[in-house]
């Protein structure tokens, strides 16, 4: 070469300068700015952005690079999505204030593009918070709508590379899931690959090649069979090396880590040999491994995906709506109800579908959806999202959407109720990650040391080496909980029991107390004698208490409602009304006071020969007592029989009642024991009771409640179980829900879940029987990387069976079903 020719080269390699954002080449002008160099005036952008709001330490983060914004945006372009009609189909929830939207971010692709996204809130402080869900690439944003448009949203993170994907479907309100096809597509490169170096490796097989003829073209296979590798090392394989370093990062190690490791070593060897020309090296091996790795990968993705989608259909809860239809109310399942119907919403209770306020005025508590406890006003005609709570008087609403059940499952799993019952730290998972991957790690390096200075046989102790890295997965371990605890949500699913996750499964399962609730738990709603006793009622007080009681979703109410016959609750509109936990309500019917509630709270003195044996709701019209209605529940007819069982198991019954000491005679033999017997007792006591349990007593305890003035209780306990007949009781302070009716199965449920626990014992010592019996082939050298990568799928598959077969048989024996 030239010595003019050098200069240049040295010139054009001098002159090659990186964009400090995104990290390309500067290929066009440089654009200098604050020391720094980038390759557009947009990237110099979003890096003058994030320091002026001290986020620069994005640029520290381990494989952080930044993406430029798209050249397509102008000012202007999102203006649309402020169009009214545009905006109620591109918006997941808004209160008037706060609205929530959840984008499609297509060029998400690293850690550091979830932290730069979930730090929106330090871009614009109207950003309340953003949670990015990186497998469906998208990001979840609530946002204070008074000050930042929607049009101001997008352009925002459009500006720092974020470009969300808004499609005409989505302007519809049309959603299509977008597949993510990359690990079909990396299934297919590995598995063309595989395929044609093991045709190009006939010759080594079958040692056909020892003329010089032969050996030339052998190592033209050999080269060709390297390039068929690079792929599938450096594309196919990523998703393992990612995942093992991420872990690396966090300073642990995850099931991917030996994984990695032995692809590396395999990869690495194979390339030693072809270089020093000492052998055709093991690329067969490689590619089979990473192909048959994918396959399990992605049917294991399925399988969850199936799980998952069960779970939501199944998940559907057992509450009913009051439908009003030519005047006349009837409670109906939400999942039922059809858009244009017309439905009554009570005082505390959730609204189960989006709908239009058809009541002059409503009060809404967001506080499910938002966090926001603050109730926010509607007035008539505004559109009212599934999700909230009326708080006040009772509303009609016309449905403008049919439930979406999904949402509602959503609404329950969210992280705002999620119980902190758990330590994520001593979960099956992350004890399996910390200790297994060392113990594996350890026996691949005394067996590769033994092969290779002791027995010195270099190439089977490589090969050793790899296989028991291989071989020796723990995926099949953890597979063991997912796929037994998932079957089990199912099943109970399908006997109306829904649990809200996995983990409460496995503590139902360490149940040793059980506290129950009376009014409207272990009592029939539907079924009960009521009885006034005090001053004739005139029709127009009937109508009023009738009214007011109308208003509430309380047992008693309720009671009170179905038994005033004769009148109707009136539609018109009650003024000041409150209602009072534990004590009762109060409004006023134009210029009366009505009061309904406990002698307490009606400032009653004590009446002499009240029954003991029901319960009392006072009745007082401008602060004078005009008696008291007594309501005499009947027990669910199973109540007895399920005590007993329970009892008879070896559980610690308990019976915590707001109500007076009414049944007292009838309920001691039911739970064997007065003391075990708890009346009078306000919201707060029984929490406190619940934690008495817990922690004076080392019990692990199940409450059970209706969900309305439980739900500290509910909360406080290990598993909180919300009973349900025909009201809109959803809670998620409570971590299952079982209809009235099945909670005579309540101890067959328990046995399931440690029939389960069980389950998955049996599956960890038929997974560690294979681990063992494959690690005895790996550490002799008589197993093949490819051999190993085959195995490892089956041995997933032979758990899956027997999870799901255990399950169900158990499922038969207890539930027969």
């Amino acid at each position: 070469m030239k010595s003019g020719d050098n200069n240049i080269l040295e010139k054009v390699i001098h002159e090659k300068h990186t964009c400090y954002h995104c990290g390309e080449e500067c290929r066009e002008d440089i654009v200098e700015f604050d020391d720094h160099e980038f390759c557009c005036d947009g990237c110099s952008v979003v890096y003058d952005l994030l320091k002026e709001n001290d986020l620069c330490r994005y640029y520290s983060i381990d494989g952080a690079q930044g993406i430029s914004p798209a050249e397509s945006y102008f000012p202007g372009k999102y203006d649309y999505l402020d169009l009214p009609e545009v905006r109620e189909k591109i918006l997941e929830f808004t209160d008037g204030k706060l609205a929530r939207v959840n984008w499609l971010v297509p060029k998400m692709h690293c850690s550091s593009c979830i932290w730069l996204l979930e730090q929106l809130n330090r871009l614009n402080p109207a950003i309340r918070s953003s949670v990015v869900n990186f497998p469906e690439k998208k990001v979840r944003i609530t946002y204070d709508s008074q000050q930042i448009s929607l049009s101001e949203l997008a352009a925002l993170i459009t500006q720092i590379g974020y470009e969300p994907y808004i499609s005409l479907n989505d302007v519809e309100g049309k959603q299509i899931k977008k597949w993510n096809r990359t690990r079909l597509y990396k299934i297919g490169i590995s598995g063309f690959a595989f395929g044609n170096i093991m045709m190009l490796s006939f010759p080594e097989y079958f040692h056909l090649s020892e003329s010089n003829s032969d050996e030339n073209l052998g190592m033209l296979f050999n080269i060709l069979n390297l390039v068929l590798s690079l792929p599938v090392f450096f594309y196919c394989a990523a998703d393992f090396f990612k995942s093992a370093w991420s872990a690396l990062k966090g300073k642990y190690l995850n099931i991917d880590a030996p994984i990695a490791l032995a692809l590396l070593c395999v990869f690495l060897t194979s390339l030693y040999q072809i270089i020093s020309q000492t052998g055709p090296g093991y690329f067969d091996s490689l590619a089979g491994a990473v192909f048959f790795m994918l396959i399990g990968r992605y049917f294991q993705d399925k399988t969850y995906a199936g799980i998952s989608f069960d779970r939501d259909y199944k998940s559907y809860f057992p509450v009913a709506v009051t439908v009003i239809t030519n005047g006349i109310e009837n409670r109906r399942p939400i999942t039922d109800l059809k858009t244009g119907e017309k439905m009554l919403v009570r005082n505390q209770e959730l609204i189960p579908a989006d709908s239009v306020l058809i009541s002059p005025r409503a009060l809404i508590d967001y506080s499910f959806v938002s966090g926001e406890s603050e109730p926010v006003e509607r007035k008539k005609g505004d559109t009212i999202y599934a999700g909230g709570k009326q708080t006040g008087l009772s509303v009609e609403l016309e449905v403008l959407r049919q439930v979406s059940q999904s949402y509602l499952t959503q609404l329950w799993n969210s992280d705002t109720f999620t119980l902190e019952k758990e330590n994520q730290n001593q979960t099956l998972a992350s004890r399996i990650n910390k200790y297994f991957s060392l113990i594996v790690f350890g026996i691949a390096i005394i067996t590769f040391s033994i092969w290779l200075l002791i027995l010195k046989n270099p190439e089977t102790a490589f090969n050793a080496f790899t296989t028991c890295l291989l071989v020796a997965c723990p995926c099949a371990l953890l597979l063991s909980s997912t796929f037994t605890n998932g079957n089990l949500l199912s099943l109970f699913g399908r006997n109306r029991f829904y649990l809200k996750n996995a983990h409460a499964i496995e503590r139902l399962s360490k149940i040793d107390t059980i506290v129950f609730d009376k009014t409207g738990t272990i009592t029939q709603v539907s079924d009960a004698e009521v009885e006034f006793i005090g001053e004739t009622l005139t029709n127009e007080e009937l109508v009023m208490i009738k009214t007011l009681a109308s208003q509430s979703s309380h047992p008693l109410s309720r009671m009170l409602v179905r038994e005033i016959n004769g009148v109707n609750a009136s539609r018109r509109i009650l003024t000041a009304f409150t209602e009072y936990e534990g004590k009762g309500m109060k409004a006023f019917w134009g210029n009366v006071e009505v009061k309904l509630g406990s002698a307490k709270w009606v400032d009653s003195p004590n009446i002499s020969g009240q029954p003991d044996n029901a319960s009392h709701v006072y009745v007082s019209v401008n602060s004078k007592i005009r008696g008291y209605f007594t309501l005499r529940s009947k027990y669910r007819p199973e109540l007895r029989k399920t005590v007993s069982i329970l009892q008879n198991s070896g559980f610690e019954t308990y019976l915590l009642s707001g109500d007076k000491p009414t049944d007292r005679t009838f309920l001691t033999p039911v739970f064997g024991n007065e003391s075990n017997l708890l009346f009078e007792q306000k919201p707060e006591e029984k929490l406190r009771f619940i934690e008495h349990l817990q922690s004076q007593n080392q019990r692990n305890v199940l409450m059970i409640g209706d969900g309305l003035n439980d739900a500290g209780a509910l909360r406080q306990s290990d598993v909180g179980l919300a009973v349900s007949d025909d009201i809109n009781n959803f809670s998620p302070a409570c971590d299952a829900i079982v209809e009235g009716n099945q909670l005579v199965l309540l101890p067959a449920f328990i046995r399931l879940a440690k029939a389960g626990q069980q389950i998955i014992k049996l599956s960890f010592g038929i997974s560690l029987f294979y681990n063992i019996l494959g690690l005895s082939f790996a550490v002799s050298g008589k197993l093949s990387p490819v051999i190993a990568a085959i195995l490892m799928p089956v041995s997933s598959i032979t758990i899956v069976l027997f999870t799901t077969l255990a399950s169900n048989l158990a499922a038969r024996k207890y539930l027969k079903y």
